[in-house]
């Protein structure tokens, strides 16, 4: 897992330690936005790897291993929003941050990329600044888990906060950064109802771009991936007009 710093550590191949700038995958077709992304995201303290097309996005992501992906969604060929699914897909990166960069505003083009599991929906034209500051944002989630470890084990699920990763049943999970982030803190604030209001505070500070039906969608995608019957969740309860409360099943 990358670091959300400016910079990260790993060791070398003469066994010292040496600094290593995150790298960011950005797929965008237009020229200009490309290079003025590069520019200030490089200026930022990040590496950059740039990309016309999802081509050979993910041969070139499995060897790498970027820290995020910064997709525009109109891309020829593969869009960014199916390009999005297979990093999903892709087991060694579907925990890897995804970005959306795109001049769709509507909201329906922002549930489905919240769906297809994206972390942040930045519109166009965007401010050179927000755009890193955005970046930082959802990286920073990555560093939020405390060093201690620590294990909560709900009837048949287990989080283990401090490696960020999911069991249900003694089965490995998958999720991304906000999913884990949103069903740890429900989680820990077990039995209290908790509006989406509340929820969109404590997950999502810095970023605009979730509303409270966005919530929804986070919640459903969590209830496929840890209820035995979705449609009859058993740890996230509905309360109808409301919000949502974790519960332990008995």
């Amino acid at each position: 897992m990358h670091l959300p710093a400016e910079s990260y550590e790993r060791t070398g191949g003469n066994g010292r330690t040496e600094s290593v700038r995150p790298v960011i995958f950005v797929v965008e077709d237009e020229e200009d936005i490309a290079r003025l992304i590069s520019h200030n995201l490089q200026a930022a303290g990040f590496e950059v790897q740039s990309f016309v097309s999802g081509a050979s996005l993910l041969i070139e992501a499995v060897r790498e291993m970027p820290a995020l992906f910064l997709l525009d969604v109109m891309l020829p060929g593969t869009d960014g929003f199916e390009l999005c699914r297979h990093i999903r897909q892709t087991p060694v990166l579907s925990a890897t941050p995804v970005i959306f960069l795109t001049a769709k505003t509507g909201e329906a083009d922002r549930v489905k990329g919240l769906e297809l599991g994206g972390d942040d929906y930045i519109t166009k034209p965007f401010s050179p600044r927000e755009l890193v500051a955005r970046i930082r944002s959802v990286l920073r989630g990555l560093g939020q888990a405390p060093v201690a470890s620590e294990v909560l084990r709900l009837g048949e699920l287990e989080i283990d906060v401090s490696s960020m990763t999911v069991q249900v049943q003694g089965r490995n999970v998958l999720t991304t950064v906000r999913e884990f982030r949103l069903l740890e803190y429900l989680a820990t604030h077990r039995g209290r109802v908790l509006s989406r209001d509340q929820l969109l505070d404590a997950v999502w500070k810095e970023t605009p771009f979730v509303t409270p039906r966005s919530i929804d969608v986070y919640i459903r995608r969590l209830r496929e991936k840890i209820e035995p019957d979705p449609r009859h969740p058993q740890y996230l309860k509905t309360l109808r007009g409301i919000g949502y409360r974790f519960e332990v099943p008995r």
